[in-house]
């Protein structure tokens, strides 16, 4: 269930982990002292957003106003050339919610068809094409009623580089997928001048960057991109899980390579907040979810494109719920 953009050039949206990541090394490192994470955090570029701009409706900003222990973050992982606008072909909420202690990472269906201000109906991750972050987060806010005020974004393909650092990840590859797999691997091989092996068999096992780059892209197997979806969500997970295991040493080094790579409308002082909040949880569980969900959508071709078709009232009313009730 995909678009049919068979572009050549390396979909950079599943790095978009990468900022997640750093949240949890920041928040297993601020025993090293602020004055040195502050000056870390300045490898990050800082972009400017009015609230004004965000189309947070103030009805919606009056109800939520009741769940301000719970903060979500909007992230893109940008598709992109240097100096050009791209789409956000991969968007997640990240929900750092302090009153049940949990992190949660949900997925919003690219293909989503809704209004895009200015621009008429348009696929979801069109509108940070159109109008950047800005506008991105405003068609968020007005389609699924939120008031989200902050993003982060990523565009470079480095999660290969960071997973090889922390020396892989562990996947359950399923036999359907191998071949796929093995494919990206021969391509990302030849773009990178890498020399990733081939996977040989199904089931769990340690993958390096490469094959992890692989796994994250593909889209044909059963259930398209609600399954690709997953399998960031499956990566993000267990680079968390990895990381927690590694010499605190470490992670200076790890954050030296992957702030420059963020561009977020967070402030130093937010970072930190959001980082001390995550250190506080007894134990760090990403809990993860997509939306709209099967049962409130169907895709549909539209003067022969494909977008997905969504029940609006049901999703915003389930959204709202697994955001802000923990339901």
């Amino acid at each position: 269930m995909s678009s049919n953009d068979k572009k050549n050039k390396i979909n950079k949206k599943y790095v978009l982990s990468i900022i997640l990541i750093i949240l949890l090394t920041l928040a297993i490192i601020l025993g090293i002292g602020l004055y040195y994470l502050n000056n870390l955090l300045n490898k990050i570029e800082k972009v400017e957003i009015k609230e004004s701009d965000l189309g947070i409706v103030p009805q919606v900003q009056a109800k939520l106003s009741n769940f301000s222990d719970i903060k979500n973050v909007v992230l893109f992982g940008i598709d992109s050339e240097e100096g050009k606008s791209g789409r956000s072909d991969s968007i997640m909420i990240a929900t750092i919610d302090t009153k049940h202690k949990k992190l949660k990472l949900t997925s919003v269906m690219r293909d989503s068809y809704v209004h895009i201000d200015g621009h008429g109906k348009d696929k979801l991750n069109h509108a940070y094409a159109f109008g950047g972050p800005k506008l991105a987060i405003k068609t968020l806010n007005e389609t699924f009623h939120l008031n989200i005020k902050d993003f982060a974004s990523v565009n470079f393909s480095t999660l290969p580089k960071i997973i090889n650092t922390i020396g892989g990840v562990d996947i359950d590859i399923q036999e359907n997928e191998i071949n796929f797999i093995n494919h990206m691997v021969l391509n990302l091989n030849h773009l990178y001048n890498t020399k990733s092996p081939q996977i040989q068999t199904a089931g769990l096992q340690t993958i390096d960057g490469t094959q992890a780059m692989a796994y994250c892209r593909i889209r044909y197997t059963v259930g398209g991109d609600y399954r690709r979806a997953e399998r960031h969500r499956i990566v993000l997970t267990k680079v968390f899980e990895k990381i927690k295991k590694l010499p605190t040493i470490k992670y200076p080094n790890l954050l030296n390579e992957l702030l420059p790579m963020i561009k977020t409308s967070l402030d130093s002082k937010e970072i930190l907040s959001i980082a001390n909040d995550i250190f506080s949880f007894d134990n760090i569980v990403i809990e993860q979810a997509r939306f709209p969900k099967d049962k409130d959508s169907k895709g549909e071709l539209i003067k022969g494109v494909y977008y997905l078709i969504f029940d609006k009232e049901s999703t915003i009313n389930d959204m709202h719920k697994w955001l802000f009730e923990d339901k």
